[in-house]
């Protein structure tokens, strides 16, 4: 089932949203965290995407408090992102209660850890894929890479058996764009890979055309600031994403 998740992005406990991963474009909005995931599960998100953005630029999470408040506000299903380098941290997340950690610099600087991790959490390791131009970026966005998007996940694929990737085109994330179709497709083409879509929705429209590509491994999409500035009213984009 194709889902609509929420975004809530963390810095210094507060709620935040980046243009493109840049922190010095940063606009912080003056909500408590748990608060905006107890308005999202009431208003029918059966999902949180949470990132912890100082853990993903400083390599180990910063927010627990913020993220094991949000796990208290809610019962829905949550995915925490940003920092999650060591077995520990994964641990600690989903003793928390968390159901997703998701795993972006570490399991491209080393799949073998991430074998490791899915082994051991099945299920419950997602990776996370930031990409531009069609090459993967790591450490908050703020290093690109050589590997190109499409080969090395489904390397990853092969090798490690994980299930689900959140594809982020960097270039779309915040910019109210639409999302970058053509690249998602090429992510989407990974057979045996479940991917979730993030960056560029401004609209609810932009949700129901990513819904209506009818690719039956395209489970979900992600958005934040859209929902945060108010052009994304989040029934509506729920009603887009489920709608027949």
């Amino acid at each position: 089932m194709f889902q609509f998740i929420p975004a809530i992005d963390l810095m210094d406990g507060a709620v935040v949203r980046l243009q493109q991963g840049d922190a010095t474009r940063k606009t912080v909005y003056p909500v408590a965290p748990a608060n905006i995931a107890r308005q999202y599960e009431e208003a029918g998100a059966q999902r949180i995407h949470v990132v912890d953005l100082d853990g993903a630029f400083g390599g180990s999470p910063r927010n627990l408090d913020a993220i094991r408040a949000i796990r208290a506000a809610v019962s829905c299903e949550i995915e925490v992102g940003g920092g999650i380098r060591s077995a520990e941290t994964v641990a600690t997340l989903l003793d928390a209660g968390i159901n997703y950690a998701v795993i972006g610099t570490r399991a491209l600087e080393d799949p073998a850890f991430l074998a490791t991790m899915t082994a051991a959490h099945s299920g419950a390791i997602i990776v996370g894929a930031d990409a531009r131009d069609g090459f993967l970026s790591t450490r908050g966005w703020t290093t690109a890479t050589e590997l190109e998007t499409v080969p090395f996940l489904t390397r990853l694929r092969d090798e490690t058996g994980v299930q689900t990737v959140i594809f982020t085109d960097i270039a779309r994330d915040g910019m109210f764009t639409s999302p970058n179709h053509t690249a998602l497709c090429e992510v989407l083409d990974i057979k045996g890979l479940n991917v979730i879509a993030s960056g560029g929705v401004g609209t609810a429209g932009d949700v129901a055309a990513l819904r209506d590509l009818n690719r039956s491994n395209l489970v979900g999409v992600i958005v934040g600031k859209a929902l945060y500035d108010g052009r994304v009213e989040l029934q509506d984009a729920l009603r887009a994403a489920s709608k027949s």
